[in-house]
């Protein structure tokens, strides 16, 4: 039995054949990732880019293509997983701590998707709605040497019948006022708390960095290693933690939906150096109680007029207490 032109060739999406149509099942390179899906799941909103593309007045041939055959989009390719689930049934499901919503806002919008857009957009409250709400009450703070001298009765002088002169007998005890001691309390009697010294900002726990780098050493063991730069600085620890001291410099692409109380081992910097990472963790009140390296002769000639390389992994352990 004779094969396809397109199996021939071993090329999918019909690649390199004739065919006017498009295959029912189709493979997509969008960013370096793989995708396989129905047509028709491209084709669920026909008004948009995808829909349009593949389309069945169009042919595959207009499409751009990979060395493999298969539809290649410029675009990023982990957050296209959530575009092709809205395409599958129209729904948007996200994981409970996910932190791409904008980026992924701003794909659908790309896509040409604006009901994913709408959903995907922070909810907005109208001017007319807010027109006579009272703003909410500030948040009470008192500092507990104020607290305490708020409950304690100023010493008067007593009468001769022994009742007190400030109030009269059988009058209740002076009630708390929080809101009048917080207003006329002068704000530099009142120590406050740095954003460092806050409970929020103060949780404890552990974050280890470590990198693999290579040195070579020559003939002469006395000489000065020669150390190639830090490939990649890796990050293990909390999820929430690591977030917190390196927020933006975190590379998430291995673990984009780890929610905030798990761990996780797979997360690097986007920045190749050791000292920056430290000044972030001293900045955010870790202290380092550990390091750990190990190296390895990787590759030794058998002529001894050349340099050793050599591979090293270490490891640095900081804490919060």
């Amino acid at each position: 039995m004779a094969l396809p032109d397109s199996a021939d060739r071993g090329l999918p999406n019909g690649g390199g054949s004739s065919s006017a149509s498009f295959p029912e099942l189709v493979e997509l390179n969008v960013g370096g990732q793989v995708y396989v899906t129905r047509h028709a799941t491209l084709l669920a909103v026909p008004d948009s880019l995808l829909g349009r593309m593949f389309s069945r007045e169009r042919r595959p041939q207009e499409l751009a293509r990979d060395g493999k055959g298969r539809f290649f989009l410029d675009r990023d390719g982990f957050l296209f997983r959530y575009v092709l689930d809205y395409l599958r049934d129209l729904q948007l499901v996200l994981p409970d701590y996910f932190p791409e919503r904008s980026r992924l806002q701003r794909e659908a919008e790309y896509f040409q998707l604006p009901e994913l857009v709408k959903r995907l957009s922070p909810p907005r409250v109208s001017k007319e709605s807010s027109l006579g709400d009272e703003p909410p009450a500030p948040p009470l703070i008192l500092h507990p040497a104020l607290l305490a001298a708020a409950y304690l009765e100023p010493e008067s002088e007593t009468t001769s019948s022994g009742a007190s002169a400030s109030s009269p007998a059988g009058a209740p005890s002076p009630t708390l006022d929080p809101y009048r001691f917080a207003a006329s309390s002068s704000p530099a009697s009142v120590p406050r708390l740095t954003p460092s010294q806050s409970l929020e900002g103060r949780r404890s726990g552990y974050i280890t960095v470590g990198y693999r780098g290579s040195y070579t050493i020559g003939r002469d063991a006395q000489a000065d290693a020669k150390f190639r730069r830090v490939a990649r600085i890796t990050v293990c620890g909390k999820t929430s933690l690591a977030k917190e001291v390196f927020g933006d410099t975190l590379n998430e692409s291995r673990d984009p939906d780890r929610p905030p109380e798990r761990y996780t081992s797979r997360y690097y910097l986007k920045f190749n150096f050791l000292e920056q990472a430290f000044d972030r963790l001293s900045e955010a009140g870790f202290h380092m109680v550990a390091c750990s390296s190990t190296g390895t002769c990787a590759f030794a000639s058998n002529d001894q007029s050349e340099d050793k390389i050599w591979t090293s992994y270490t490891e640095y352990v900081f804490c919060r207490d």
